[in-house]
């Protein structure tokens, strides 16, 4: 299935600019009304994650943004402190589209970061991404290095656009799915990006939130 997709960065990205020029708009909006009304929420989160555990309340990681950039992304901490030292990512280059990188059974997970992952709240502190400009609100999940190094250059492709919150592959399983079948969602989705395929996305996003679907 990862295989399926072959993007034309004329045709599918140079002919979008007006579409990508309109998105920033609405991520730059968005984001900053989102960051407003939901400062009481980030405030009682950060407040219980300090409460529930040790270490800083939000987790900052490095991720691989447009055209392999790196940057740092914000998430509410769900895992006790050091976790990335207690448990090495089962990476296998040769077999890379099998990879999945959340597990249902990790005991590294706090009680506040389950419930925060089970409702997707840790990915609130990520609209200051979004505001900052490294993200947007829907687009490929921004990858870790550990894992984009042994990319094949057919999964380099989504890296020519700015990652997201969610996306297509988000509300098509989320947490759950392997990463060639992440990599198919997500050229899917820059083929056939326009801002009202966004707009859809956020709303199956919100009901894929709600019914806590493929999220642990």
């Amino acid at each position: 299935m990862d295989n399926d997709i072959v993007i034309d960065p004329i045709k599918d990205i140079k002919n979008k600019k007006v579409h990508f020029i309109i998105k920033r708009f609405f991520d730059f909006i968005l984001s900053l009304i989102g960051i407003v009304i939901l400062s009481p929420i980030l405030l009682i989160l950060f407040i219980a994650i300090k409460l529930d555990s040790k270490g800083p309340a939000v987790f900052k990681q490095v991720r691989v943004g447009i055209n392999g950039r790196e940057f740092k992304i914000y998430k509410f901490r769900t895992m006790i402190v050091n976790a990335e030292k207690k448990r090495a990512l089962d990476i296998d280059p040769e077999n890379l589209g099998k990879f999945v990188f959340q597990s249902k059974s990790d005991n590294r997970i706090t009680k506040v970061g389950g419930f925060l992952r089970k409702t997707s709240l840790d990915e609130l502190p990520q609209l200051f991404n979004v505001l900052i400009g490294n993200m947007s609100l829907v687009g490929p999940r921004p990858e870790i290095p550990d894992v984009v190094k042994f990319y094949p250059e057919n999964y380099k492709q989504r890296l020519m656009v700015v990652p997201g919150i969610t996306g297509l592959a988000q509300v098509s399983g989320r947490g759950e799915i392997e990463l060639g079948k992440t990599i198919f969602y997500d050229l899917t989705y820059i083929k056939n990006f326009s801002v009202i395929y966004d707009f859809k996305i956020l709303l199956k996003t919100f009901v894929s939130v709600f019914k806590h679907e493929g999220a642990f």
